[in-house]
């Protein structure tokens, strides 16, 4: 898969839908910077984490931010997650950070914050950028849409499997149920397909199907 013009290629998604992995293997074959929306949300969180500042303080949020440095590093493995110049790549992951990004993320002056960031890094095209408002409040105007989503009990087996633990299956599944309670219904940017994105059920789809299909999409787009 090649593209000569630079593109904005953005998906959109829910938990578990596959997202983050498809936007790190497409990137990969094109040559482009993978954004990763829900990384930068969970470095803000565990900052909020580290300096005890409250998930639900908007104001204190926004200003830890301000006084933040987060930055996404490109790697062959993958994107290295820093903050405050240290790799926290893996800590973002844990179970708790997670949780505590969707809390954080649901204020809209937080949400303003990461926007901007957001459109910086993705200024000069050549990205692909998942999160769950990206194709509706980050890039708009991106030349390819996607929206995968997948049942959700399939959703809830994946994250299982991340997390690996048989005894908290049903508590990763109740977790991941309230975390598309919040971000579709939250009073801005909820989670929604944009009216110009192809949604893709990848329920019964691998990693490379739903690649293909992506690829088709931006054939079509390149003409």
């Amino acid at each position: 898969m090649s593209a000569a013009r630079r593109l904005v290629i953005a998906i959109d998604g829910p938990a578990g839908s596959g997202k983050s992995t498809v936007a790190a293997r497409l990137a990969r074959e094109l040559g482009y910077v993978n954004i990763e929306s829900g990384a930068m949300y969970r470095a803000l969180a565990l900052q909020a984490i580290e300096r005890d500042v409250s998930f639900d303080d908007e104001r204190a949020l926004v200003a830890l931010a301000a006084d933040s440095q987060i930055a996404l590093e490109p790697t062959l493995a993958g994107n290295r997650v820093l903050l405050d110049g240290q790799d926290v790549s893996e800590r973002v992951r844990e179970a708790d950070v997670t949780e505590a990004a969707s809390r954080v993320s649901v204020h809209p002056a937080v949400r303003e914050w990461m926007v901007e960031r957001q459109r910086e890094l993705g200024a000069r095209g050549g990205v692909v950028m998942e999160g769950r408002d990206i194709g509706t409040k980050v890039f708009p105007g991106a030349e390819v849409k996607i929206f995968l989503d997948a049942d959700p009990s399939v959703r809830g087996e994946r994250r299982f499997r991340q997390q690996g633990a048989a005894e908290k299956s049903e508590a990763v599944l109740k977790e991941l149920r309230e975390r598309d309670r919040r971000d579709r219904t939250r009073a801005v940017s909820p989670l929604v397909p944009a009216q110009d994105a192809v949604v893709i059920d990848s329920t019964n789809l691998s990693i490379e199907q739903v690649l293909a299909r992506i690829g088709e999409v931006i054939a079509r787009k390149l003409g």
